[in-house]
C-alpha cells in the first residue's frame, strides 16, 4: 500500500484530500502542488536541514501543506495556537528558534507587533484573507506564485515539534532528532506511522476533525488520514449540531473527540439525538482528557459500541488503547499498551506490583527531549531511562491502566492542557498581588476549569471585588482565552505545609465543598 501525499497525488490527483464546512475542498493534486511550492519557498529563503518553521494558522489547507512541506525538507514544523496572547505566541516563536513564520492574515491586527518581538525569525509570510498584512510580513500568495510546483532535489525527512508545558509553566518544544536523510519516502512519515498501523487508516477513511489543527492529535490524525489516502473534513470550530450533521450527511467513517464535546452533543434535545443515524460511522476516537464513566456509558448507549479511547501525549513515549467492549469490561481504564511498556514506579523508583498507585512511565519506546531544556527533560526521566507524561495511576494484573491523578497538577479543560504555574506567574506580575495559586475546579461542561486564589499585597486599599475584576482584566490581556480563570477568589493567605510547600489539595477541597453546598442549596 502507498503512503504519503505525493503517492496519492500521483495515483489519483483529483481525489479529495480535504473538505471544509464552507463547501470548499482540496484534492490530493492541489495539496501536493501547494506543499511543493512551500518546499521550494523554504529552500529559496535559505532554510537548511534542521531549521525550524512556525505556523500561526487557522483550520485551512495551509496548516496541512506546511506540515507536509517541512516533513519533506528536513525541517521542524511547529503549529502555534492562534488563541494564545501575543506574549505567548512570541515565546513559542522565539523558543523554537523559528527561522520562518507563516501567519494567517485574519490575525493580522493581533500579530502586527510580533516581528519586533521575535528578532531571530528571518522571514515572515502571511495570507491576506482579511484586512491588511503587517508591513514587515511578506505576502504568501505572491511569494508562492514565483515558486515551481515540483519538489526540490534535496528532500529529506523532517519532523513536527509540538509544544507542551510542565513544571516551569512555560511551553516547551518536544524534540526528537531528525531521521537520516536516506529515509525519505520509506513507508509512512513518523507522524503518521503508528496511527495508520494501529487504527487501520486506509483510502476508505472519511475522518471528521472537529478541533483546532494547532493541537497535536487533530494535526497528526489529519496528516495520517492523508498519508493513508483517506479524506479529512475539517470543522472551523466545534458545534454539536453541525458535528452530528456532518456525521450523517457526509458519510464520515472515523471521528475524534474530547469529553466536553460528548457533553455538548448529549445536551442536544432528545428528539434530535433520537433522530441521529450515521451507519458508516464505525470508529469514534476520544482522548486528551479523562472521560467520566457515566458520560462514556451514555455515549455508548447512544452511538453503540464504536467508541475507542486512547491515552497518549505530545511526547509520544507510549500509547494505550481500548475499544468499547474492553472498556465495558474494565470501566474507567484507559487501555493496555500498544506502544511501549507500562511501568508503575514508587517514590523510591522501584517498580510497583499490580493495583498499587505510582508514577506512570513507559519503557521500550523512542526517547524525546524538551527543546533546549535539559532540566525539564530530566523531570520526565526515571533512573532506569524510562519516560512519563507526568501521570499517576496503576495497572491491574492483566495490564489495564487506570489513571488516578496528575503528577504536575495540570488542569485539563475541554481537552486543553492548562498549567497552573503559568497562570500564577502572569497574575503575580500585578503590583496589587502578593502571591497566587491556581487549581482545577470541577466544571460540568469542560470537566475542569482554572480557579485562582489571590493574596493582595499588604495595605492594599481595594475591595476584594475590585481586585478580582482587575485580575480578570489583566488575564484577558495577558493570557489566551482558554486559560482565563473561571473563578477568582481573594484570600488572606494560601495553605502551606510546615516547610512552606503550597497545599493545592486544600484549595481543591474547598472548591469541591462549595460546589456540594451549592448543589444542596
Amino acid at each position: 500500500m502507498r503512503y504519503g501525499l505525493r503517492d496519492w497525488a500521483q495515483r489519483d490527483p483529483e481525489r479529495r484530500a480535504l473538505e471544509f464546512e464552507d463547501g470548499t475542498s482540496v484534492t490530493f493534486g492541489e495539496l501536493e502542488a501547494r506543499a511543493n511550492r512551500l518546499e521550494q519557498l523554504f529552500r529559496n529563503r535559505g532554510l537548511a536541514r534542521g531549521d525550524h518553521v512556525a505556523g500561526i494558522l487557522s483550520n485551512g489547507p495551509d496548516v496541512i501543506a506546511a506540515a507536509w512541506a517541512a516533513a519533506r525538507t528536513g525541517l521542524y514544523y511547529t503549529p502555534v495556537a492562534h488563541t494564545f496572547s501575543l506574549p505567548e505566541i512570541a515565546h513559542v516563536v522565539n523558543d523554537s528558534t523559528a527561522a520562518l513564520v507563516l501567519a494567517d492574515g485574519r490575525f493580522a491586527d493581533r500579530l502586527a507587533e510580533l516581528p519586533a518581538r521575535c528578532k531571530a525569525a528571518r522571514h515572515w509570510l502571511t495570507t491576506r484573507t482579511r484586512g491588511t498584512a503587517p508591513h514587515e510580513m511578506e505576502d504568501l500568495e505572491a511569494a508562492l506564485a514565483t515558486m515551481p510546483d515540483a519538489p526540490p532535489e534535496d528532500e529529506s525527512p523532517g519532523m513536527l515539534m509540538m509544544y507542551s508545558s510542565g513544571t516551569t509553566g512555560a511551553p516547551r518544544g518536544i524534540w526528537r532528532p531528525l531521521p537520516s536523510a536516506e529515509q525519505i519516502g520509506e513507508g509512512p512519515p513518523a507522524f503518521a506511522r503508528d496511527l495508520i498501523e494501529i487504527f487501520g487508516v486506509d483510502p476508505e477513511t472519511r475522518y471528521l476533525s472537529p478541533a483546532p489543527l494547532y493541537h497535536a492529535a487533530p494535526l497528526r490524525w489529519t496528516l495520517a488520514v492523508i498519508a493513508g489516502g483517506g479524506m479529512a473534513l475539517i470543522m472551523d470550530k466545534f458545534d454539536a449540531e453541525r458535528a452530528l450533521d456532518h456525521l450523517q450527511r457526509r458519510e464520515i467513517t472515523m471521528s475524534q473527540w474530547v469529553p466536553t464535546m460528548f457533553r455538548r452533543m448529549l445536551a442536544l434535545p432528545e428528539q434530535r439525538r433520537a433522530a441521529f443515524r450515521a451507519p458508516r460511522h464505525h470508529l469514534a476516537l476520544h482522548a486528551a482528557a479523562p472521560c467520566p464513566v457515566d458520560l462514556k456509558r451514555r455515549m455508548i448507549d447512544w452511538w453503540g459500541p464504536i467508541l475507542t479511547e486512547y491515552y497518549a501525549g505530545s511526547e509520544s513515549v507510549g500509547l494505550t488503547v481500548l475499544d468499547s467492549a474492553e472498556w465495558l469490561a474494565h470501566p474507567g481504564s484507559v487501555g493496555r499498551a500498544v506502544k511501549g511498556r507500562i511501568r508503575i514506579l514508587g517514590e523510591d523508583w522501584s517498580e510497583l506490583p499490580p493495583r498499587q498507585v505510582g508514577k506512570v512511565y513507559f519503557s521500550d519506546s523512542s526517547k524525546f527531549e524538551y527543546f533546549n531544556d535539559p532540566e525539564k527533560t530530566r523531570s520526565r526521566l526515571s533512573p532506569q531511562g524510562w519516560q512519563t507524561f507526568g501521570e499517576i495511576g496503576w495497572v491491574d494484573e492483566d495490564g489495564w491502566l487506570y489513571l488516578s491523578d496528575r503528577q504536575d497538577d495540570t488542569i485539563i479543560s475541554g481537552g486543553v492542557n492548562i498549567y497552573p504555574q503559568e497562570l500564577e506567574q502572569a497574575i503575580e506580575e500585578m503590583a496589587q498581588v502578593a502571591e497566587c495559586a491556581v487549581v482545577a475546579m470541577p466544571d460540568e461542561d469542560f470537566g475542569e476549569r482554572p480557579a485562582a486564589f489571590v493574596v493582595p499585597v499588604p495595605g492594599l486599599r481595594t475591595s476584594d471585588e475590585e481586585l478580582a475584576a482587575q485580575v480578570a482584566a489583566h488575564c484577558k490581556e495577558r493570557l489566551g482565552r482558554t486559560k482565563q480563570p473561571h473563578r477568582i477568589r481573594v484570600v488572606g493567605e494560601l495553605p502551606r505545609s510546615e516547610v512552606g510547600k503550597l497545599l493545592r489539595r486544600r484549595l481543591r477541597e474547598q472548591l469541591a465543598a462549595e460546589s456540594l453546598e451549592a448543589a444542596q442549596a
